[in-house]
């Protein structure tokens, strides 16, 4: 299919971004309509297996400097004086057209493994992060388990690191854990007696086996898998941060990742909102295009609104990290406002779209159509990450105060 005029061009304003950030924005862009448009419906169509992992665009990626940008100059990053806000632009263009290998391949690879490993000791940081900055392997951040995912307390995780000479012994049950069928290092959240310790785990280690991928709702370039662990020795060398320090470290990179899918959630919004004016616009019921009627215009100005909103939210929430290190009321507000976006936009263009917002493809004509993927896809941004009922808590206890909220 052809992808509609942008409305972002002429509704939204880059008038505060830095000029940096626009470069990016227009790199960012130039990438996804080049490279990642093309592969756009297969990667949000093909269910998931095993040997699904998008490593041509994840090489592309890397080829065209992507995991560059959120970096300092002395691990091959950009060296940016806003990294993070470079960041959020760059994956609101990606998930313009795929929101799973957004979140697959940038959120989880350049956020939550690459800013982790930013914030481990400088040995373990030199050794990795200029590996991942050039795209010398794919990582794994592995915090969920059966029975522990919202809920990251040393009473629900179950996976434990004992301590042995020159090291842990791991045994843990990870689930949910994306880009693990491809992973070739994993960073591991578990229990190191009462505390939580994230370690740095080999993948191709013995002992360490990987499930099927699950077979999802949506999001299916994001794979996700169980991990195994059994008897895998982890030298101490390889402890990200402190030992009793890895629900911090996890909790950092949750709040940089809680605003990458608020921008993810701004891209899918966009989209759906660009393909559905387009189509209204054109489309005639009862001798009149369907844009002429009030309730659409009045409800399509509502998303733009909505848009423009969450938009400044990551925005917002980007630049006082950047400044100032913290954001985490910021962060939980621009994921909210975000992903809850992407979910009502998607809805209401498949509305205003009939049986053309319904359909995948069109044999008849063999058209691909981006509306079903996309709303199959934003559900899962108001779910992982830190459900959008525990970022409320996190504005509550803002707002209230600790003493009343806990």
């Amino acid at each position: 299919m052809s992808y509609p005029h942008r409305r972002s061009e002429h509704m939204f304003n880059d008038i505060f971004l830095p000029e940096e950030t626009l470069a990016i924005r227009a790199e960012a862009r130039e990438f996804a309509e080049l490279k990642l448009r093309p592969r756009a419906h297969s990667l949000n169509t093909a269910p998931e297996r095993r040997d699904g992992f998008p490593r041509e665009l994840f090489e592309l990626m890397s080829e065209a400097g992507l995991y560059e940008i959120p970096f300092a100059s002395d691990v091959g990053g950009r060296g940016l004086k806003y990294p993070t806000l470079a960041t959020l632009v760059a994956i609101e263009e990606l998930a313009y057209y795929s929101p799973g290998a957004a979140s697959a391949l940038y959120d989880g690879q350049a956020i939550l493994v690459g800013k982790t490993l930013d914030r481990a000791d400088p040995a373990l940081r030199q050794r990795y992060l200029p590996q991942l900055v050039k795209g010398g392997f794919v990582g794994a951040f592995a915090t969920s388990e059966p029975e522990a995912s919202t809920d990251l307390s040393v009473g629900s995780m179950h996976s434990r690191a004992e301590r042995v000479e020159g090291g842990w012994v791991v045994n843990a049950h990870k689930r949910w854990i994306t880009n693990s069928v491809a992973a070739d290092l994993m960073l591991l959240l578990c229990r190191t007696g009462d505390r939580l310790t994230m370690l740095c785990v080999d993948m191709h280690a013995s002992g360490v086996s990987v499930g099927e991928p699950d077979l999802k709702m949506g999001n299916h370039a994001q794979l996700t898998a169980d991990v195994h662990i059994e008897n895998v020795f982890v030298a101490d060398d390889h402890v990200v941060g402190e030992v009793g320090g890895g629900l911090r470290a996890a909790l950092g990179a949750l709040m940089l990742g809680r605003m990458g899918i608020g921008a993810i959630g701004v891209g899918m919004a966009q989209a759906a909102v660009d393909f559905a004016v387009d189509y209204s616009s054109k489309r005639k019921v009862f001798g009149q295009e369907l844009a002429r009627f009030q309730h659409w215009q009045f409800v399509f100005a509502e998303h733009a609104l909505g848009i423009e909103s969450a938009r400044n939210l990551y925005i917002k929430a980007a630049l006082r990290y950047d400044q100032e290190g913290q954001a985490e009321v910021e962060a939980a507000m621009a994921k909210i406002a975000g992903s809850r976006l992407a979910v009502d936009v998607a809805r209401d263009a498949i509305q205003v779209c009939g049986a053309y917002g319904f359909v995948r493809e069109l044999k008849e004509t063999s058209t691909y159509f981006p509306l079903e993927s996309i709303y199959r896809d934003a559900k899962i941004g108001e779910i992982y990450e830190g459900a959008n009922e525990v970022q409320r808590w996190v504005v509550a206890r803002n707002l209230f105060g600790r003493e009343l909220i806990g």
